[in-house]
């Protein structure tokens, strides 16, 4: 049987005239009791022992209870608080504390000036619904929680700290203008359902140490930092949430290895997906809408797995640098103003079964030789600029892609190599394939069909190696050699109605190539004479001179006479 005490500031029949002494008649009779509290201002320090009910009588914060400074309510034992206002300042052990047992507080409101608002203590528990914390921050240590229906304002710390192993679950709450993060989850683990995370200055949701957390169905929304964060080996996943207006949708680095399923991360100011410092990740089913930057980034040793994601908007879409890896699969992006896929500085990225459209350059590749990427089963459509571009010493290597609709096909240049198999060029306003500069280019199974000026085309010292392509209806030439660039070609065929077949500069082999069109060698440019340069501001000799040293345009000149003979050189 439950032992109801009531307490009434103007006192009554048999009622308290504080909470202090119906707690302490309570703990007297060491039986379960409902403590009802009628509308006032209590200013008292409440210890709470045993089965004990602390219920307002009015409405939700018609009663308040407060301190100077310090605990406002400690509780030991099944503490349950029922519409409550608890008011504290510098509570560095929480307005609320939860030494032991399990607490509950519904329908409560706490506020922490310079404080924490609740700090559950290892081994104990705490059930928070329908309630708002204000100021402070609650604090899950080594503890268990479950939260519903909550409201966090204005933190000037962590909103929700998870801690020291604890286990939390968060549902349908909200988090606003935490001055750090919104929930962090440090060497613990947490479940985040349903919730809303506005307006923090760091992270809105945090996992670092090892941490673990699940998160669903959440929303982020105008962050300073990233939406969320998985650092220092942390796991988890997150699952149908809606990001906008962050800095990065979610950071993952140092080792750590969510899953990503289904989210948006919409506006983003840098990153939709960054992935740097040996962060991990898998990526899946993931929309990326207008990144100030990049939407999707893998840096400084990175390595996520992407799946069936979208890319619209931004400037680019896939970026793999400064010594990153990447695998990405059936994956879409379009309408961006840079460069759809770019790998750089020794990094090394997979692309397969990708489509890019409407960017101005499909894949990008730049670095020295330790920098690769692979192209596989994509096609890249109505570009400004180039499908592909390999440049430095990088290499690139494509299997089955179809470019169509654009200025060039592929390009290497400088040093780079690159390597295509079974692929198409189409409806291309320049050429097929460019090689540049000392690049190197080997080519197997091409089409190129309906290139306004060039099928290939291949200029400096570049080097050729095609075989078995073919090159129809290019409107100038099938291939071009300028330059001191060679190649051959093997089982080649140039067909259609352009001015010729091949232009070269007898740097070529031509042995099997099969075309109705003209083969045309360009003459290379006769030597230009020596040129003969007259400086008319230098002495003038009228004799023979020997074993003279001349200086000019300077202004000190060490005179020298050295004994030799001037007839042979010997001396004397």
């Amino acid at each position: 049987m439950v032992k109801k005490y009531v307490v009434s500031p103007h006192g009554g029949r048999g009622a308290h005239p504080d909470i202090g002494s119906a707690l302490r008649a309570a703990a007297a009779r060491g039986r379960a009791a409902r403590v009802e509290i009628s509308p006032g201002h209590y200013e008292e320090r409440l210890a709470v022992r045993g089965e004990v009910e602390l219920v307002a009588l009015g409405e939700p914060g018609s009663v308040v209870v407060s301190r100077p400074r310090g605990t406002v309510l400690d509780g030991l034992g099944a503490v349950v608080v029922r519409g409550l206002v608890l008011v504290g300042r510098d509570a560095d052990a929480g307005v609320v504390d939860c030494q032991a047992g399990a607490l509950v507080l519904d329908r409560v409101e706490v506020r922490a000036h310079d404080g924490v608002c609740v700090h559950v203590r290892p081994h104990a528990a705490a059930t928070l619904t329908d309630s708002r914390f204000r100021f402070g921050r609650v604090v899950f240590a080594g503890s268990a929680g479950h939260v519903e229906r909550c409201r966090f304002a204005d933190c000037a710390d962590n909103a929700l700290a998870v801690i020291e192993n604890a286990r939390v679950t968060v549902r349908a709450s909200r988090v606003d203008g935490a001055r750090i993060h919104g929930v962090r989850v440090s060497d613990a683990w947490a479940h985040l359902a349903g919730c809303e995370v506005t307006g923090t200055e760091k992270a809105a949701v945090m996992a670092d140490t090892r941490a673990e957390l699940i998160v669903e169905d959440c929303r982020v929304d105008a962050v300073h930092m990233a939406a969320f964060a998985f650092v220092e080996q942390s796991r988890g996943s997150v699952r149908g949430a809606r990001v906008t207006d962050a800095e990065n949708g979610i950071l993952v680095a140092s080792g750590a290895d969510p899953s990503v399923h289904g989210c948006v991360f919409a506006d983003c100011r840098d990153t939709g997906v960054h992935v740097q410092d040996a962060g991990r990740g898998t990526f899946e089913d993931c929309e990326i809408l207008g990144a100030g930057n990049i939407g999707v980034l893998s840096t400084r040793g990175g390595a996520p797995r992407v799946a069936d994601c979208r890319v619209t908007g931004g400037n680019v879409g896939i970026a793999v640098t400064d010594k990153a890896r990447g695998r990405f699969t059936r994956t879409v992006v379009r309408d961006l103003t840079g460069v759809a896929l770019r790998v750089w500085d020794e990094s090394k990225a997979v692309f397969e079964q990708i489509r890019v459209e409407r960017c101005p350059f499909g894949l990008e590749t730049r670095g020295n030789g330790g920098t690769t990427a692979e192209l596989t089963d994509t096609t890249i459509h109505d570009f400004d600029m180039a499908a592909v571009v390999a440049v430095g010493q990088s290499r690139a290597t494509l299997k089955g892609v179809c470019a169509e609709r654009g200025l060039l096909g592929f390009s290497a240049g400088e040093e780079a190599q690159l390597h295509v198999h079974d692929c198409d060029v189409s409806a291309v306003t320049t050429g097929g394939v460019l090689a540049h500069g000392t690049a190197r280019l080997v080519v197997a199974n091409l089409r190129v069909t309906d290139a306004q000026s060039f099928g290939v085309c291949v200029t400096g010292s570049a080097y050729l190696d095609v075989a078995h392509s073919r090159f129809a209806d290019c409107a100038a030439t099938g291939l071009r050699f300028d330059g001191s660039g060679g190649g051959r070609l093997v089982e080649c065929a140039v067909t259609g109605t352009g001015v010729t077949a091949v232009q070269h500069n007898g740097r070529v082999d031509l042995s099997t190539l099969r075309t109705t069109l003209p083969v045309v060698r360009i003459a290379e440019p006769a030597a230009a004479p020596a040129s003969v340069v007259n400086n008319y501001y230098g002495p003038v000799f009228h004799h023979a001179v020997h074993h003279a040293q001349l200086a000019w345009n300077n202004s000190t000149v060490v005179q020298q006479q050295p004994h030799h003979s001037d007839e042979d050189g010997v001396g004397p």
